[in-house]
């Protein structure tokens, strides 16, 4: 009786640890499952923050152009030229206390660095859109000379199957020379005296023609 009370206990003990181990195991998974935050996929995400400041590339494209069409003018040139000159008789013939810019002008120097500093990445950027909406207006085109080619090579060969048919179509004249070389033939043969058969007139007048037609 002792070894299977011993293994009444053994089995109890374990059954108890077992069902322990299983109860802590369930109250960790509700504990996680009630803490751990539940993703909702019917809702948006919320806006992440960013460091770098946002734009509109199109709205800034659309500046750069704008700012490079006018670099390209001759009223830029112009006008960059009578600010400089002015700047230069300024500050040369100006009041030593009104100077701003004594020589050699380098404040005037860092202010032209800048603008071409900034003046040669827009003019890259506009040159880039340009160059992206001529690849658009090439690929259009391309696909309009392709359907154009397509549309020509189908209209090609309607056209010879045409001719095509019209060549086995039996005319008006192949008609008549058929009928008058059976004309001729029966007037043969009733000439011998085989079969007799009704004269038929070979020439027809020519108005009846222009009435078919």
């Amino acid at each position: 009786m002792a070894p299977e009370r011993d293994g009444r206990e053994g089995r109890d003990g374990r059954e108890r640890v077992g069902g322990r181990a299983d109860a802590r195991e369930r109250a960790a998974t509700g504990a996680t499952a009630t803490t751990r935050p539940r993703t909702r996929l019917d809702q948006p995400m919320p806006p992440r923050r960013r460091l770098v400041p946002e734009w509109d590339p199109e709205a800034f494209g659309r500046l750069s152009e704008r700012i490079a069409r006018f670099l390209g003018t001759g009223r830029f040139i112009v006008w960059m030229t009578v600010v400089i000159i002015l700047w230069v008789v300024w500050n040369i013939f100006a009041p030593r206390d009104l100077r701003w810019d004594n020589y050699p002008f380098i404040f005037l120097t860092l202010m032209l660095s800048l603008q071409a500093s900034y003046a040669a990445p827009l003019i890259l950027l506009a040159q880039n859109r340009q160059d992206d909406r001529d690849r658009v207006n090439l690929e259009q085109d391309r696909k309009q000379n392709e359907r154009s080619i397509a549309d020509t090579e189908y209209l090609a060969r309607e056209i010879a199957s045409l001719r095509v048919g019209l060549g086995e179509v039996a005319t008006r004249d192949w008609i008549r020379s058929e009928l008058q070389d059976l004309i001729k033939e029966m007037e043969e043969h009733r000439r011998d005296g085989q079969v007799v058969f009704p004269t038929v007139p070979a020439d027809r007048p020519r108005g009846r023609d222009v009435e078919d037609r």
